[in-house]
């Protein structure tokens, strides 16, 4: 997506005119102030509008947004779609109303339409970007959910000295029991079987 040029009466107005012009919002837009606005002789005669030029930060946050918002809209859910972009992955948010339907039943729903966007922004693409999809801080708070069961399953280990299986989880969720664990001197992990049944097991450091 090409880069435009809003004038206006002030600064504010052609940012807003020029995020409603490329249906983005203004998390998604770099702003370049190229002239600011001036009063002419006596307020009236000579004066020149404010000119900014709107460029997309990355058509890959756009295609993911869009998409989002195509698929959540034929569900039935009037939802808004917020990215947040960092070095390693692009966070989006969905809010709104029904996002239980959103999430599903231990975030399958969540995981199938983080799986579809991915597929979708990465199309064509030399360069993969990872997009993490969430709502309702469900990540967060299934992150913290599965530190705790690492934490007691490893007491388990480490009590009766036998292997613990846990149940299937996406690479994601695998990583965070991993990641638990990967400092405990007694107890170890890794993963078994193939996807989408692959999962973590605990068992005791030899």
């Amino acid at each position: 997506m090409k880069s435009i040029e809003i004038k206006a009466s002030t600064v504010d107005e052609a940012v807003k005119q020029a995020i409603k012009e490329l249906d983005l919002s203004i998390e998604e837009v770099e702003i370049e102030v190229i002239e600011e606005p001036s009063k002419g002789f006596l307020g009236i005669i000579g004066g020149k509008l404010a000119r900014i030029k709107a460029t997309p930060k990355d058509d890959t946050i756009t295609k993911a947004r869009k998409y989002l918002e195509n698929i959540t809209e034929k569900m039935g859910i009037k939802a808004n779609v917020i990215s947040q972009e960092s070095t390693e992955y692009i966070k989006m948010t969905i809010s709104g109303e029904s996002m239980g339907v959103i999430i599903g039943r231990r975030g399958e729903t969540l995981d199938a339409l983080q799986y579809l966007t991915n597929l979708v922004v990465n199309r064509k693409r030399q360069e993969r970007r990872r997009i993490i999809l969430d709502a309702e801080d469900y990540r967060e708070r299934r992150a913290d959910t599965l530190e705790k069961l690492a934490r007691r399953l490893s007491e388990k280990v480490k009590r009766t000295g036998q292997r613990v299986f846990l149940e299937p989880m996406n690479p994601q969720e695998r990583r965070i029991i991993h990641t638990a664990l990967q400092n405990d001197i007694y107890v170890t992990t890794l993963s078994e079987g193939d996807e989408p049944y692959r999962k973590v097991v605990i068992m005791p450091r030899r």
